[in-house]
């Protein structure tokens, strides 16, 4: 018997300011802080590069050998933070997450936005604050909620037939960090070429414009920094929740098996993706995307899987919200890290490689290509493409709750989804240099001997 959730507005004002509370305790008390280390190593290297004449690449965060591993045109892009101190660039940073989190929800929810009330928005929030990937981007500095921002934008012009712009959102994601070019492969599985055109465009303009800003910088990272794994981080840390990651910790270092394992993973991608979009599945077709994505990257931090995002929209719509809700919970568990000083055995096998599991799980199982009732599928011609009704997802609403808090987190806040109807594209690279790793001798976190996501080495004993 589930108990009776408040009706009235004053017992969920007390309901959401209790959780409030318990979130708070548990995000100052039990996770690993990251203490806004990429963040930091971002602002060092625009700072050496614009204020000290030194070079973007060179940058190292003093007492490590980390520095800024993304494409030239990232640096670009972060140029404005040349103007600000570095506290002034954290609080942007915040500011720039809590706004590209609130557009994803936006775009995730769909037309029934309003539906959830302040009270399921509310509830959401919580649950939000618990997922570990949120956790990491926010605690680290991180962008990916910006480029998944940017992803969706672009999901919603081509599902609802506005795809003149579609695929600028894809080409800036793809030339700030590599793995989002993958979604330039959905939008060629799905037929739109227009769109595959203009994301490509835009990324090689983007590049040739850093090229133009910084030609130095730009030959470095293409011929040298990109195949230099060793500035990322070490492969078998179990943060790297990827195939490489899963490989490195078994001891596998032979680069042939890693690429048939990727090309497997693309396999199923494309058939599933394709089979999605045949039935105007959108919201899986991204999903599924997102998901590949992760797995064939060489490097998938755990703040990375902030792409699995659109998989719980997908459950919640095809009436699977308590296998939202388990999966949800348990990427707020930061479990993997029980294995951060031996992931040999069975149980190291299994337990270390828990959300690459998942993600694996859910590009082979979740539900994706299953044509709707009133379902329309639109054109390929993006000015005739029509969005189809978004179904009915459960939702929180005043006068009726969800027992289940993670199902009902993912269901008011995905209803809908974000893309029913129309062809639409993402993508990413199966190769991405991350952002830096933090040395096991810092260890920056404020309540754990663990280190950080990013630690080349365990620390000693």
């Amino acid at each position: 018997m589930t108990p009776a959730l408040p009706r009235t507005d004053r017992g969920r004002l007390l309901l959401v300011l209790a959780l409030a509370t318990l979130v708070t305790l548990f995000t100052a008390t039990v996770p690993l802080l990251r203490d806004w280390f990429d963040l930091r190593v971002y602002y060092g290297s625009i700072d050496s590069w614009v204020h000290h004449g030194g070079r973007v690449y060179d940058y190292r965060v003093p007492g490590t050998p980390y520095g800024f591993t993304y494409p030239p045109f990232a640096a670009v892009a972060m140029l404005p933070m040349a103007l600000l101190s570095l506290h002034a660039a954290i609080a942007v940073a915040l500011l720039l997450n809590l706004a590209a989190l609130a557009v994803v929800l936006r775009l995730l929810a769909g037309p029934d936005r309003r539906r959830p009330g302040w009270y399921g928005w509310a509830l959401i929030a919580c649950l939000l604050a618990l997922f570990e990937p949120l956790r990491d981007t926010f605690s680290f500095g991180q962008v990916n909620l910006l480029l998944l921002a940017l992803v969706l934008a672009d999901a919603t012009l081509l599902a609802t037939g506005r795809g003149r712009l579609a695929g600028v959102g894809i080409g800036l994601a793809a030339a700030i960090k590599l793995t989002p070019a993958l979604f330039i492969g959905l939008l060629l599985v799905a037929g739109r070429r227009r769109a595959a055109a203009v994301a490509t465009a835009v990324a090689a303009g983007a590049t040739a414009l850093a090229a133009g800003v910084d030609p130095d910088a730009s030959r470095f990272y293409w011929t040298e920094a990109l195949w230099d794994t060793s500035r990322v981080g070490r492969l078998g840390y179990v943060s790297n929740q990827s195939v490489q990651g899963v490989l490195a910790r078994l001891g596998e270092p032979d680069r042939a098996v890693w690429a048939v394992a990727v090309l497997l993973v693309l396999g199923v991608w494309a058939l599933r993706a394709r089979r999605a979009v045949a039935a105007g599945d959108w919201t899986a077709a991204f999903a599924l995307t997102g998901l590949a994505a992760c797995l064939v990257s060489p490097i998938t931090w755990v703040h990375h899987l902030v792409w699995l995002l659109p998989s719980f929209v997908v459950l919640v719509r095809a009436g699977r919200p308590r296998v939202a809700g388990a999966l949800y919970g348990v990427l707020c568990t930061s479990v993997v890290w029980l294995w951060f000083d031996d992931a040999s055995g069975v149980d190291g096998f299994l337990g270390s490689n828990t959300y690459a599991w998942i993600t694996l799980g859910l590009l082979l199982w979740l539900p994706a290509g299953q044509p709707r009732p009133g379902l329309r599928t639109g054109s390929r011609s993006t000015s005739t493409t029509t969005a189809a009704p978004v179904p009915t997802a459960p939702t929180i609403s005043p006068a009726s709750v969800q027992t289940d808090p993670c199902s009902a987190c993912t269901a008011a806040a995905t209803a809908g989804g974000v893309v029913t109807a129309g062809r639409a594209g993402a993508g990413g690279a199966p190769s991405e240099p991350t952002a830096s790793t933090l040395p096991a001798d810092l260890k920056p976190q404020s309540s754990s001997e663990r280190a950080s996501s990013y630690t080349a080495d365990p620390p000693p004993s």
